[in-house]
């Protein structure tokens, strides 16, 4: 009986990851890795919200007892050329980005829209009157 009972134990849990291909975006994401797996959420870290694009390439990790467990958690890039160590891409498929240079430098591409306040310098930002 003892023997038995060993035979039975729930399998430990597991860790794996695979690169898959979405195929549905949305509330409910869909990746093709072995088969099709469907509403999966996405993580990525605090603070930053990422919704993938159909088609793309992205990092999906298994986890649980049998992989059972899975999750979309980053994006397969292209590191844009000159690149350099701790700078920071940000961009979407429109164009737009936000480049965080090493140097101390932010570079915006697109249409800009602050909303709040805005301080150059330490004074409040007021336009040229003209």
């Amino acid at each position: 009986e003892m023997w038995l009972s060993r035979q039975m134990k729930a399998p430990a849990p597991t860790a794996d990851a695979d690169l898959g291909m979405t195929t549905i975006t949305g509330d409910s994401v869909g990746v093709v890795t072995r088969g099709e797996v469907r509403a999966l959420p996405v993580y990525g870290p605090g603070g930053y919200v990422w919704m993938p694009e159909s088609g793309a390439a992205v990092l999906v990790i298994k986890g649980g007892p049998g992989g059972e467990e899975q999750c979309v958690a980053g994006q397969q890039a292209l590191i844009p050329e000159g690149m350099g160590p701790g700078e920071v891409y940000l961009f979407s498929p429109g164009g737009n980005s936000v480049y965080l240079r090493s140097g101390g430098e932010i570079e915006l591409r697109g249409k800009v829209r602050i909303q709040g306040s805005l301080t150059v310098n330490g004074e409040p930002y007021a336009p040229c009157e003209s």
